[in-house]
């Protein structure tokens, strides 16, 4: 039973909202709106677009909060909304409309396995969302349970933000999207760990060809944005199983060699 006085709740409620945090959050709430209207144009590598910058605009929404002290309950269950319509309607319509719409040219059921692939993405990215808004001040904030949505979203997207900057159609890398689409949705319920950044003090000295390799990103960013930008996030979508494996492989080799010392010599 919540034991919050009702008078209480209505008093603050009457205060208002934050401004600036909450701005930021339409801002990407926005951009995956008009994701959807772009690519019911046809207009694919806009719509992946406006999704990472919907995940620009969601990366700074939390950070101005704590930076400005304005955190709040609503703030929260907001940027969860918006979450949910940013990195996973839009991009599940995105990548259905660009590609996946035509494996039904090939037989009805694969048309029928790609519209579910895509409901499966936006499915997965709500179970991802309401299990982490559940774990809150409990989880290890260093990192996420399962790979976060704007990752996920920036793996898809960016697959159709490649696609397209290269002339590659849809339709002909229609197997790749629905496998990569499959692949990230899943991986979002999963229980692999990923380094959530959260730790990373930007106000910390650091060795002067870290700053060299921060140009470097820029340079390669502003050659091939869109190249980068997905072999990055892909490569994180990796990280998860990756370091799991290794972390089971370490396990596995720390049991044996403890068992090999617990035997009797003859």
């Amino acid at each position: 039973m919540d034991d919050a006085n009702p008078k209480e709740i209505r008093k603050n409620m009457r205060k208002g909202i934050f401004l600036l945090p909450n701005l930021f959050t339409t801002g990407a709430l926005f951009c995956g709106f008009y994701a959807i209207i772009a690519a019911m144009a046809g207009r694919f590598e806009v719509a992946a677009i406006a999704i990472f910058l919907a995940g620009l605009l969601d990366g700074l929404d939390g950070r101005v909060a704590r930076l400005t002290n304005t955190q709040s309950a609503f703030g929260a269950e907001y940027d969860s909304l918006s979450d949910m319509v940013s990195f996973g309607v839009a991009p599940a319509l995105v990548v259905y409309l660009w590609s996946l719409v035509h494996l039904r040219d090939v037989s009805v059921f694969l048309g029928k396995l790609g519209w579910l692939a895509a409901f499966v993405y936006a499915t997965a990215t709500a179970l991802r969302l309401a299990r982490f808004n559940t774990q809150i001040g409990v989880a290890d904030k260093r990192y996420f349970q399962g790979l976060a949505s704007p990752a996920a979203a920036g793996v898809v997207m960016g697959m159709v933000w490649v696609c397209e900057s290269y002339h590659i159609l849809g339709e002909d890398v229609t197997y790749a999207a629905l496998v990569l689409t499959t692949a990230a949705g899943a991986l979002m319920v999963s229980r692999f760990s990923y380094y959530s950044f959260k730790d990373l003090d930007l106000r910390e000295r650091v060795p002067f060809v870290t700053l060299l390799g921060a140009v470097l990103v820029f340079v390669f960013l502003s050659i091939e944005t869109a190249t980068v930008l997905f072999l990055f996030f892909f490569a994180y979508m990796l990280s998860g199983p990756i370091v799991s494996l290794f972390r089971w492989n370490r396990k596995r080799v720390r049991k044996l060699e403890a068992v090999s010392d617990d035997e009797p010599e003859p």
